[in-house]
């Protein structure tokens, strides 16, 4: 079980701004059809993610063993803020399906699938992931501690965009 649940760390770049692409294509289908059942899916995947990495996520799995080996040499990062990341999904995606579906809160749904769709957009097209901003301003602040990614700190193992 322990080999099943985990994240990969690193993390191909381009395999996650594969899976932000899917999910903003995926995001704006919603919004122009209203398609709240897409969030299931959607949903489900980001959860997958979050537990397992790829392994359990359809998505992530042919994006890291299909896509992002036809794309080039892997540009590596540290997977802490991506999974980090991936748990931001996880809840705005849960949270727009069940008030959607389940409460009928159409509005809220689309709001949140909105700003889902910005960031997934702003990862894909420009590699700037918001959560792992955010992740790296909570370790500044000590919120998240240092060695959950000793990575994060060292400036020279970091890629030029």
């Amino acid at each position: 079980m322990s080999s099943l649940l985990g994240f990969p760390n690193p993390v191909n770049e381009k395999a996650a701004r594969t899976v932000a692409a899917v999910v903003a294509v995926t995001g704006a289908v919603i919004l122009v059809t209203g398609w709240l059942w897409l969030l299931v899916p959607l949903a489900y995947g980001f959860v997958a993610r979050v537990l397992t990495g790829p392994r359990l996520s359809p998505l992530g799995t042919v994006a890291m063993k299909v896509i992002a080996p036809r794309l080039g040499e892997p540009r590596l990062s540290p997977g802490p803020p991506k999974r980090f990341a991936q748990g931001i999904g996880a809840v705005l995606t849960t949270a727009a399906a069940i008030g959607g579906l389940a409460l009928g809160w159409t509005t809220f749904a689309l709001v949140l699938t909105g700003v889902l769709v910005v960031f997934a957009t702003l990862e894909s097209a420009l590699g700037f992931c918001a959560g792992c901003y955010v992740f790296g301003h909570l370790m500044r602040l000590g919120v998240i501690p240092e060695e959950t990614c000793a990575a994060c700190n060292d400036i020279r193992l970091r890629q030029p965009a």
